[in-house]
């Protein structure tokens, strides 16, 4: 199994509307994203996020699907738009 874990700083022009769709799409990457187990995403409720006010974790089978995952057409579609409103963070590790 293999873990992405990614946090987001939010940009001061990023809107409620934004958030709210980055964690629908990201959930919609369920039953399209070939071997992605388990998506959650939500608020990072941590005392110690450092501004990361979005978080999620997906599983995927193996490494290579997580590779996969990021030049999938529906991932990159969202990162058209996202990448702008935010400053993100990933952690990934095989487990």
């Amino acid at each position: 199994m293999f873990v992405h874990i990614f946090g987001f700083r939010w940009k001061s022009e990023a809107t409620e509307e934004d958030k709210a769709r980055a964690e629908k799409e990201i959930r919609a990457f369920r039953g399209v994203i070939p071997g992605l187990i388990e998506v959650c995403v939500g608020l990072n409720l941590s005392p110690r996020g450092q501004g990361y006010t979005f978080a999620g974790m997906m599983k995927f089978v193996d490494k290579e699907a997580a590779d996969f995952y990021s030049i999938h057409p529906a991932h990159m579609a969202l990162l058209r738009w996202l990448a702008p409103l935010i400053d993100p963070v990933e952690l990934d590790f095989k487990a």
